[in-house]
């Protein structure tokens, strides 16, 4: 799939349409030149006692015509479209290093990963589930009912620093010990590139995870630590 993108290290200029190539215009002219001269042959050798009518001429002057316009046509359609998805590349330019908020495999390097549990309504409990690249659980952590951002420390039940890695979150919500729902939960990590292809713009996270730019939830600098909402 054809893609244009902005990474971190800003050193990868951003590609767009070039335009109708030379060799596209040539290809356009020497066809045009080709019709002209079999036209013109068919003139010189048609039969004089049944010549052809020059409305019939007429008829394929128009339709070649017709063609080539629709060639151009085609042509400044894919021109315009790169155009738009340079145009939409620059607008998230700026997003490269910042964290956004998006519900997406995240990154664990030692630095706390702000969460944001996303609790059912009616829930009177609710735990914030942990997997790790595998999905294999590897801890839950109690909730209040107060849906607020927190930050995971990545500390087992053990007191030891989980191992650096890409980490899933998920809320489980509960009545009366019935799990009534499970939501993914949204936690912040940095963009280390913007990507534009076929689908549109996505943001590639630290960890690898791919997502649309349109999914992301809140955007902050990465030096924001503290919970937000």
């Amino acid at each position: 799939m054809d893609s244009t993108s902005i990474h971190s290290s800003g050193a990868a200029p951003v590609q767009a349409a070039t335009g109708t190539s030379a060799a596209d215009k040539a290809a356009i002219s020497s066809d045009f030149e080709t019709f002209l001269k079999m036209l013109t042959a068919q003139m010189q050798n048609q039969d004089p006692l049944n010549p052809m009518d020059s409305t019939d001429y007429a008829v394929q002057i128009a339709t070649f015509s017709g063609v080539e316009q629709q060639v151009r046509t085609n042509q400044l359609l894919v021109e315009m479209s790169g155009a738009l998805g340079a145009t939409g590349l620059s607008a998230y330019a700026g997003w490269v290093g910042q964290e956004v908020r998006v519900a997406a495999p995240t990154l664990f390097d030692g630095a706390p990963v702000t969460v944001v549990p996303q609790i059912a309504a009616g829930a009177d409990s609710a735990v914030l589930v942990v997997r790790d690249a595998a999905g294999a659980e590897v801890q839950r952590v109690q909730l209040g009912l107060d849906p607020a951002p927190l930050d995971w420390a990545g500390i087992g039940a053990d007191g030891r620093a989980l191992a650096s890695g890409t980490y899933g979150f998920t809320t489980e919500s509960y009545v009366d010990g019935v799990r009534i729902a499970e939501t993914p939960a949204p936690s912040f990590a940095r963009v280390i590139e913007v990507v534009a292809g076929e689908a549109g713009v996505s943001l590639r996270l630290a960890g690898g995870a791919e997502v649309a730019a349109d999914s992301v939830g809140a955007l902050r600098a990465p030096e924001a630590h503290p919970c937000q909402g």
